[in-house]
């Protein structure tokens, strides 16, 4: 494989070096290995946060502790001998806390080839000796990539406060799962116990005398995979780590009590809860951490091996085996619909509640990035509404950029809501709510008129619309539309089902610039095809009614406290 681009690099200019970037390389030695000479996980974990940690703390100023790790997916191992390159930086600063990024390589030394081993974002806090929190400056992204980690980091940080959430309505919501299993079949989950007393001694500790989240993750991850082991006969690959918060901190001196259990095992995959508990003489036991890990057995071929099942035990065994079912659903969807770039996502995937969120970030996020290329070319122009467009990969998207004398909020709130839309746009001919998802995000159909390419059917899209106000000064408002599926409104006689891949505005606070973008689908073409090749300008007068129907509405009854429209009927 070859090396890797510099991912802070631009074409043609010199290579911008954040100021918070903080990279370690380490040889992995024999005493680093596990029992197949590859890289301890464990141990991998111990210098990501130390790094991460180092990056935080260069931006704070102050000391820092790990509060919280997204969902870590390991695409590779590593071997004794090989290089693991670390590299963390800061994308975004709120208040108090922060979200680190940190990019995992490997490098072989014997043929130059480099690989990607995993991502993670960690979110860290400030923490002063004297107690009470640092109020942190803002981060100000300069490059194109630095821009697109601090816009989608808001939206990282919206699906973390919310996940607890989502656990809770999919359990609720989800019928009861059959746990009768035979007996001669099934692995008694209390035979994968495990519980060992690890005691905190100052190598284990930070300059703060806390102990190292990495390290805690360490000794997390030794127990759970020893319980996996219990299980299948067999040594186990960790391959994932569910998103998880440290509740609490220890310190030099802690009995760090670590628990260990199979809670559920799927065909080819098992996940193991760990329980990270702190004591110190006679106290009672303070909940430091919890964690999920996902591990597989691997053939000598290097596929997953059938796993035995898992007899649960009563009560709580049963509880962490229904909410064991439930995470991997909540993985399934993190994976395909977050982890996925953009044109591996399925055009239209299903919507239902539990993957509600996941969803909406993919559609903002999708938005986000194509308004941050930097590679637009303007096609037309004509008294300041301009068209631009981008090829990328076989796929055409368009821009139509204009300034309208309208506050940008009243823009936003009128922008979103789509019944309004059919007023000033000729495409959009009825529209439905199909439902109020939450205050940011809505469910629409869509009918837009008949094309020659289509038989003179008129079409119709199911769309997913999610808007976000700015998380802060110089973030832009956004609307941002893709298509789902819902099993009420399949596709009807009579009608094309369209797909939008990805679509919306981007409305500037400063300058009153609104722009929309489209990736246009062979579904959307048609209908800007003849402005691309110059042969009509028809979306100058869409633009400039849209111009003026903000105008007539800025100083209408806000309706951010009215429900959106519908025109179904129009």
């Amino acid at each position: 494989m070859s090396r890797p681009q510099d991912e802070f690099a631009e074409e043609g200019k010199e290579v911008f070096r954040n100021l918070t970037e903080v990279k370690k390389s380490q040889i992995v030695m024999p005493c680093h290995a596990n029992h197949r000479q590859e890289l301890s996980v464990g141990q991998l974990l111990k210098w990501m946060d130390s790094t991460a940690c180092l990056s935080a703390e260069r931006h704070a100023g102050c000391p820092c502790v790990t509060a919280s790790v997204d969902d870590i997916h390991f695409e590779h191992t590593i071997g004794v001998g090989q290089v693991v390159n670390i590299k963390a930086k800061v994308n975004r600063a709120f208040n108090t806390s922060m979200e680190v990024g940190i990019v995992v390589n490997c490098e072989d030394l014997f043929s130059d080839s480099h690989w990607r081993v995993c991502q993670a974002f960690a979110t860290f806090v400030t923490q002063r000796t004297t107690g009470g929190k640092v109020q942190l400056r803002p981060l100000v992204p300069r490059t194109q990539a630095e821009q697109v980690e601090h816009s989608l980091a808001a939206e990282r940080r919206r699906m973390r406060l919310v996940h607890a959430d989502i656990m809770k309505d999919l359990l609720t919501n989800r019928s009861a799962q059959d746990l009768r299993l035979e007996a001669e079949k099934a692995v008694p989950a209390e035979r994968t116990q495990v519980e060992s007393v690890e005691l905190v001694l100052p190598p284990h500790a930070n300059h703060q005398v806390n102990t190292f989240g990495g390290q805690i993750m360490a000794w997390m991850e030794n127990v759970a995979t020893i319980a996996a082991s219990r299980l299948c006969n067999a040594h186990p690959t960790l391959r994932s780590i569910d998103m998880f918060h440290f509740r609490g901190p220890s310190q030099v001196g802690d009995r760090l009590v670590l628990k260990a259990i199979v809670n559920n095992a799927f065909k080819n995959s098992m996940e193991v809860g760990v329980c990270a508990e702190a004591y110190q003489g006679e106290e009672p036991l303070r909940h430091i951490n919890s964690a999920f890990m996902i591990f597989e057995v691997c053939d000598r071929d290097g596929k997953p091996c059938t796993l035995p099942k898992i007899q649960p035990e009563p009560l709580e065994g049963r509880r962490r085996y229904q909410e064991a079912i439930a995470r991997k659903k909540i993985r399934l969807d993190r994976k395909y619909i977050i982890s996925c770039k953009q044109t591996e996502v399925p055009l239209s995937v299903p919507w239902d509640l539990s993957n509600q969120v996941y969803l909406s970030y993919n559609n903002v996020s999708a938005l986000k990035m194509l308004a941050t290329r930097n590679n637009w070319v303007l096609n037309s122009e004509k008294n300041k509404v301009s068209l631009y467009t981008l090829e990328q990969k076989q796929v055409l998207s368009f821009k139509i950029e204009f300034e309208a004398d309208v506050p940008a909020e009243r823009a936003f709130m009128v922008l979103s809501d789509l019944g309004k839309r059919v007023e000033w746009d000729p495409n959009y001919e009825r529209c439905e709510l199909i439902r109020r998802v939450d205050d940011d995000d809505f469910l629409y159909r869509v009918v837009t008129p008949s094309i020659s390419n289509q038989g003179g059917m008129v079409q119709d899209f199911i769309l997913l619309a999610s808007r976000r106000p700015p998380c802060d000064s110089g973030d832009p408002y956004v609307i941002a539309l893709r298509s789902v599926t819902l099993p009420t409104h399949p596709p009807t006689e009579g009608y094309n089902r369209g797909e939008v891949l990805c679509a919306g505005f981007s409305i500037m606070e400063v300058s009153n610039t609104i722009s929309y973008f489209n990736q246009a689908s062979p579904e959307v073409l048609p209908y800007i095809s003849t402005d691309i090749a110059g042969l009509s300008s028809s979306f100058y007068s869409t633009f400039c009614t849209c111009s003026t129907f903000l105008q007539d509405n800025r100083d209408n009854p806000n309706p951010k406290d009215q429900p959106p429209s519908s025109t179904l009927n129009k």
